[in-house]
């Protein structure tokens, strides 16, 4: 059902860098780019994460209650990506472990603010 989701960013060149070396952990690359955006994914037919700058011109701001879940393909998978988020500069936002039974996630925010998360469920 969702085919892409944008996150707002400030720095395009910083969100950019951060966004190339964590979303390779997950088999993403570049799929487009502009002046003002770059989208990542498997593939353009798949779901895809997207920075922008603001169309309006204004500072991009977070989304209070608003998250990404990127879908990894293990356990291990969302280790290395929290742990590589963080590595990148990310703030904890609760470290990777079970939440609920069959559920295993990490969570952390960009170097802009966004809230992710990296999940396996299984």
């Amino acid at each position: 059902m969702i085919g892409y989701v944008t996150l707002g960013t400030n720095d395009l060149q910083r969100a950019a860098a951060f966004y190339d070396a964590l979303l390779i952990e997950l088999g993403a690359k570049r799929l487009w780019e502009f002046g003002t955006g770059i989208g990542w994914g498997t593939a353009q037919d798949k779901p895809s994460l997207a920075i922008m700058k603001p169309y309006d011109g204004k500072a991009a701001t977070v989304g209070n209650g608003v998250m990404v879940g990127l879908l990894a393909d293990s356990r291990e998978t969302v280790d290395r990506v929290y742990r590589k988020a963080l590595a990148l500069g990310s703030k904890d936002e609760g470290p990777a472990g079970p939440r609920s039974e069959g559920f295993y996630v990490g969570y952390f925010r960009d170097l802009d603010g966004n809230k992710l998360c990296a999940y396996f469920a299984g």
